[in-house]
């Protein structure tokens, strides 16, 4: 058996490692702080099989937002494997709940889902030059599987969102429904939503691939030394009003947030339709985590879609 801190050593290859106690724990993992050679390190801990799936997922979205520079992320330090557990080692932060940087939230959010569209017209821009790179990313999808909770979700690429939710993300949590609870009413609803998708997201709504939290409700959020913070991604390029969806659920980010956001990317037409279709997929993920409390808003949401 060996202690945590030798394992940090060597993993992180530090010298000094102290642990500083428990780091709080969520619904999915707990955690630990450690002082690794003067500096703080946050490390999650998960015992479940899909764990090196999760963490390999969050890890991947952590180091893509931080590469933007866009708003404020823990880096992600090492996905290590320990006496029959997963670890994610990532930087610590001081966080205090999101209050008083919630404009400045907004601003940066809407900034990190332009980011690839910036890379994309950057790139078109230079195209003439020999030996130009292609840079942004021009399909959905992610590069690793990623999770909402324990569930992981397909990533594989798509140049067509509508069918890359469609299957990737309804799909995917109706098959857990059908797997886990036989529901007949969602099953015979699906084939209905699934016609009337091209109306909320017509061929003529322009999506650029935006590179997306994923889940983005307000206890993956934050302020740090008086900037807006995120952490525990599920990332994927994907539209971004998909982003929040889930940030106007489970009492909401502050209404500043939106504000801010729309001052930057207005809404287009037909937006709060797809909010519905966003949440969808959220309340769908949580009836297949936490059971059927969260049926009823599931149901009731793809009546409303089929009916469209």
């Amino acid at each position: 058996y060996v202690r945590m801190e030798e394992a940090l050593r060597e993993e992180l290859g530090c010298g000094d490692v102290r642990s500083l106690g428990a780091g709080g724990s969520g619904c999915i993992s707990s955690a630990d702080v450690y002082l690794c050679d003067g500096r703080k390190v946050f490390v999650k801990k998960n015992s479940k099989p899909e764990a090196r799936i999760m963490f390999d997922g969050e890890s991947a979205g952590l180091s893509a937002i931080h590469e933007t520079q866009t708003i404020k992320v823990p880096k992600p330090l090492k996905v290590f494997d320990h006496n029959g557990c997963c670890y994610l080692a990532m930087e610590h932060y001081d966080m205090r709940s999101l209050h008083q940087q919630a404009e400045n939230f907004g601003a940066k959010l809407a900034k990190l889902h332009l980011s690839n569209k910036v890379k994309i017209v950057k790139s078109l821009k230079s195209s003439g030059f020999v030996g130009k790179r292609e840079e942004g990313v021009r399909s959905f999808g992610f590069e690793v599987y990623t999770c909402c909770g324990i569930i992981a979700m397909p990533n594989d690429w798509s140049s067509n969102w509508l069918e890359f939710y469609a299957r990737n993300r309804l799909k995917a949590q109706l098959d857990l429904v059908e797997k886990n609870y036989q529901d007949r009413e969602a099953l015979e609803l699906w084939p209905q939503v699934e016609r009337n998708l091209h109306k909320l997201i017509p061929v003529g709504l322009e999506i650029t691939p935006a590179l997306l939290h994923g889940d983005l409700w307000s206890g993956n959020t934050a302020e740090v030394d008086g900037e807006p913070c995120v952490y525990d991604p599920a990332c994927l390029y994907g539209h971004h009003e998909f982003d929040l969806s889930i940030a106007r659920m489970f009492g909401g980010l502050p209404r500043k947030v939106f504000a801010a956001y729309h001052g930057v990317i207005p809404q287009d037409k037909g937006f709060e339709d797809r909010q519905k279709l966003y949440q969808l997929f959220h309340y769908l993920n949580h009836w297949n985590h936490f059971g059927g409390g969260y049926r009823g808003q599931s149901i009731a949401i793809m009546k409303q879609l089929a009916k469209l």
